[in-house]
């Protein structure tokens, strides 16, 4: 018998908004495209299929959720990776993994022991 026991199975809570903010796709792939370095909203918007005011709306997601930070360089904005919110975002999956397998071992160690 197959047991389907999902103690194993944890959530998070910290940086929901992170998460919520890369959900998008093209939040994923403007994130894809910073992690080569700055780039200014021109830039990244010839670079994806949407217009360059929908580009700075994702941005306006992703810097609202810590994600990348910006600087003015003359009349553009620069956009990078905020390695802070970046940090934040491997901390919980460090947190959800060891759980995660934590919990895991355990159901197994207990499956185990009734056999």
């Amino acid at each position: 018998m197959v047991s389907v026991d999902l103690r194993f199975v944890v959530t998070y809570q910290v940086g929901a908004q992170a998460w919520q903010a890369l959900a998008d796709g093209t939040r994923r792939a403007i994130m894809e495209r910073l992690a080569h370095g700055p780039s200014a909203v021109g830039e990244l918007a010839r670079d994806l299929p949407v217009s360059r005011p929908a580009v700075s709306q994702h941005l306006k997601v992703l810097k609202a959720a810590g994600l990348v930070c910006d600087r003015a360089a003359g009349t553009r904005r620069v956009y990078q990776l905020d390695p802070t919110g970046l940090e934040a975002l491997r901390a919980d999956l460090d947190r959800f993994w060891t759980q995660a397998l934590t919990n895991y071992a355990q159901t197994i160690d207990r499956e185990g022991d009734d056999v």
